[in-house]
């Protein structure tokens, strides 16, 4: 009598097909260190689903620790944005004269720039086109940027407190300027980050209105 071929476990992969190897569980850093390879790999037409076959998890699973795509972009974007503003407090706040302080605060933002080009362009292009809430997040930390460089402007020229929206308008004007200049810059490339830094630290040290 012709014994029974025992059915495969639930779990078991398919014959001549090699096992997968098994995963624990992502933390929220690993996944998120996954969705920037991603990124930096695929440029702006990096998917959900290549992030977690990148983060070796299933896309529920992806969507179970950010909530949705919205959440995924948000959490990306704050992670950069504290980056960048920590980086431009300490250039912001270092002793040196202030057209020292202005170039590094300025090659902080190009050098973030330049250094994940193809992450930057998934934040600021296609998260803020794709999800509202990025585009609030990138909005939120603008503003953020200007009031601080605002009260920075104020206080190196000592200015009086009626005088604070002439402050808050040079302060949002150069941030403006700067990621205006940056997105051409890194389109074009004409030069190099060091000559565009020094461009716009030109600019604002006021060598247009010299020439």
């Amino acid at each position: 009598m012709a014994t029974k071929a025992a059915a495969p476990a639930p779990d078991s992969p398919p014959p001549g097909r090699p096992q997968a190897t098994r995963r624990g569980p992502r933390t929220r850093q690993e996944l998120l260190d996954a969705a920037e390879r991603v990124v930096l790999r695929d440029g702006p037409s990096a998917s959900m689903n290549a992030i977690a076959t990148e983060a070796g998890i299933t896309k529920p699973i992806l969507y179970r620790h950010f909530g949705d795509k919205a959440g995924l972009y948000v959490a990306l974007a704050d992670r950069h944005i504290e980056t960048l503003l920590a980086r431009l407090q300490e250039a912001l706040t270092r002793p040196a004269t202030r057209q020292e302080r202005t170039r590094a605060a300025i090659d902080a933002w190009l050098r973030l720039v330049e250094g994940n080009p193809a992450l930057y362009r998934f934040l600021v292009h296609r998260g803020q086109a794709e999800e509202p809430e990025v585009r609030d997040r990138v909005a939120m930390f603008q503003r953020r940027l200007g009031n601080a460089l605002a009260v920075g402007i104020a206080a190196e020229l000592d200015l009086p407190e009626d005088q604070w929206p002439r402050a808050q308008a040079w302060a949002h004007g150069i941030v403006g300027m700067v990621q205006a200049a940056g997105d051409w810059w890194l389109d074009e490339q004409p030069f190099g980050r060091e000559d565009l830094t020094r461009h716009l630290t030109d600019l604002i040290d006021g060598a247009y209105a010299r020439a």
